[in-house]
């Protein structure tokens, strides 16, 4: 019974990767994520799936990535001058986008494995839930409506289009160029339409502002590549 209607949604992933895998392979920096993840979740399917009609992959990975491998406030921890501090290893110029890419790869693997696998007998529904704090120009002009743009591909569009279309947008292709991981024909085949539903959580709306200087260094990190700032 579910009190005035509410269901509950279970979440596989939330910033919880066990300390085993990141210190036997740096766990998202690896592929060999994706295969783990994709057991857990088959132990979780299995177990519990009689009961649990709505599967969430994982929680915000949008926000673990920058956290985690750019500005290192979130585990591991890891970035690089000059874009984090106390971080202990890694590159903020190409680890966020790595990490997200086994993400992305993880949640496709586990949602093809429920849809033939379980999901007949069982009834539910899979998805994923990503931080949607929305982006607004800070400004009239025309500099800062495409930063607003942008930050939104990046910030939304970096998951949600391949989930919809099965690549990354095409704004973040032409910008961060060799840095962003491709996806393979089959992997693209896996991610399009891998959702049921789609999950947003909502804090804030930020105003951003034009920053081009900063996409003209010649090392540019998640916030460089995106050219905005935001406007307190």
């Amino acid at each position: 019974m579910f009190f005035a209607g509410i269901q509950p949604h279970i979440t596989l992933y939330h910033f919880d990767l066990p300390q085993c895998i990141q210190d036997e392979y740096n766990g998202l920096l690896s592929p060999r994520f994706v295969e783990d993840f994709t057991a857990y979740a088959d132990a979780c399917f299995r177990s519990f799936g009689d009961r649990v009609k709505h599967w969430v992959t994982m929680n915000e990975p949008n926000v673990e990535t920058i956290g985690g491998f750019d500005t290192g406030i979130l585990p591991p921890r890891r970035c690089s001058y000059p874009f984090g501090t106390n971080c202990a290893g890694g590159d903020s110029t190409t680890e966020p986008y790595i990490a997200a890419h086994h993400l992305l790869l993880g949640h496709a693997s586990a949602v093809s494995l429920y849809r033939h696998k379980y999901q007949a007998d069982q009834g539910g529904e899979i998805g994923i839930t990503l931080m949607g704090t929305w982006h607004e120009p800070a400004s009239d002009t025309a500099e800062d409506s495409s930063a607003a743009e942008r930050m939104r591909q990046f910030h939304i569009g970096w998951f949600m289009h391949p989930l919809t279309y099965g690549d990354y947008p095409p704004m973040m292709r032409r910008r961060v160029g060799p840095r962003l991981p491709k996806f393979t024909v089959e992997q693209s085949r896996k991610l399009s339409g891998s959702c049921d539903f789609i999950g947003l959580t909502h804090y804030e709306v930020n105003r951003m502002r034009a920053d081009e200087n900063a996409f003209g260094s010649e090392q540019r990190d998640y916030y460089a590549d995106t050219a905005t700032i935001p406007c307190t």
